[in-house]
């Protein structure tokens, strides 16, 4: 089969590399990456693609058509960096202040980049049409959103949509699938406690907003430990209180950020009205007032059954047996779930983990990748540019 027959030539990994530095070197972040899309604009359009750019603001989109019938199918790269400073002592650290990739974005864009340049030069052997979406903003700003709502899958006429994320917690070059849900939702929480100030000496003739607030934070995971079904992950995490000036004054109000994740779209439903219970019973017990804000972002990212069933064939036998695994759930999110709600979708994971140095989480200052893994991740977006417009179900 064509998918599995193709040799990776040592100068188009080496290339990936370099296009995986350079952007590491100068990371954007969501919506902002008008260097990272034009590069991507000319690589595709050098190539033979037909591009179109500006979808999601910042979003790019190449196209290939091949030379049969077959289905339309889209490969994903999502393109942003996010807001921390790099703690890497390495030669393609981050010359941008306080922006990092963090996350395996930079080798995302360089492995579909590697896989476009496959697919254009045996342009011959393809069929149906490939759909290259190079999205921004991933990071909570929902840029698989914009995109969709910009018409991007009917506009392309995508049928199935295929994605992947380096991951540091796997082994590198291990692929990991998991059907139905894979990443959780995940929504955000804005609250604001109202009291009455006062000095810290008479905390009777105030209303103290910090009281009520870590009786709230303490409080609200039992709406976890006791309203969610135990079979069902979910989370509430208060991940910032900001509150007061100084040792002696009560303050008039207190603001809190938090998070909240689950796997279960029921569950997901119902949490935004039991955590405003919570708040809404310890405010009223302590006589303070409170404004609650519940931001929904990203949905549950669920894979479809039997294009998860595809995927991980094709990945045994174009990668091997031994380097495919079933993934467990992961309570981060992913805007991929956009995509996966609109048509049949298998989004996976691609260890890049090669010791100690590329071992740290996303989102860490120290994150980094074992490059040897761009060539495992080129080589699965190719093999499904190549079979799957004839052999996806």
């Amino acid at each position: 089969m064509i998918a599995l027959d193709f040799v990776l030539p040592d100068d188009l990994i080496a290339g990936v590399i370099a296009t995986r530095r350079d952007l590491h070197v100068h990371p954007e972040l969501g919506f902002e990456e008008v260097r990272t899309a034009g590069i991507v604009a000319a690589r595709l359009r050098a190539l033979g693609y037909d591009v179109h750019e500006k979808i999601g603001v910042t979003g790019v989109v190449g196209v290939m058509r091949g030379a049969r019938p077959g289905k339309t199918i889209m490969l994903r790269a999502d393109m942003d960096a996010l807001p921390l400073p790099e703690e890497n002592d390495v030669a393609y650290a981050s010359v941008e202040t306080g922006k990092m990739h963090a996350c395996g974005h930079d080798g995302h864009v360089a492995m579909l980049l590697g896989a476009a340049q496959l697919i254009a030069e045996r342009k011959a052997d393809l069929a149906g049409t490939i759909v290259l979406c190079f999205q921004p903003a991933e990071e909570g700003k929902g840029g698989a959103k914009a995109m969709v709502e910009e018409g991007v899958l009917e506009r392309f006429g995508v049928e199935r949509a295929y994605g992947l994320h380096l991951f540091s917690q796997l082994e590198t070059g291990v692929l990991g699938f998991r059907e139905g849900p894979f990443y959780a939702s995940s929504d955000s929480l804005e609250i604001r406690i109202d009291g009455h100030g006062g000095h810290g000496a008479a905390p009777h003739l105030s209303v103290d907003p910090i009281l009520v607030a870590a009786e709230f934070v303490a409080s609200v995971q039992k709406v976890v430990s006791r309203q969610v079904d135990p079979m069902e992950p979910a989370v509430v995490t208060i991940g910032a209180i900001h509150g007061g000036t100084t040792h002696n004054v009560i303050p008039s109000s207190v603001t809190m950020l938090g998070t909240v994740r689950a796997f279960d779209h029921g569950v997901r439903e119902k949490m935004a009205e039991r955590i405003e219970r919570v708040l809404k019973g310890v405010c009223d017990a302590s006589g303070a007032s409170y404004a609650f804000e519940y931001l929904w972002r990203y949905p549950v990212t669920s894979n479809d059954v039997a294009q998860t069933q595809y995927v991980r064939a094709l990945a045994e036998r174009s990668i091997g047996e031994t380097r495919v695994i079933t993934s467990e759930k992961h309570m981060g999110a992913e805007d991929f779930s956009f995509f996966a709600q609109r048509v049949p979708a298998c989004y996976f994971v691609l260890g890049s983990n090669g010791g100690p140095q590329t071992s740290f989480s996303h989102h860490h200052g120290k994150f980094d990748i074992d490059e040897d893994a761009l060539a495992t991740g080129v080589r699965i977006m190719a093999s499904l540019a190549f079979d799957a417009p004839e052999h996806a179900p």
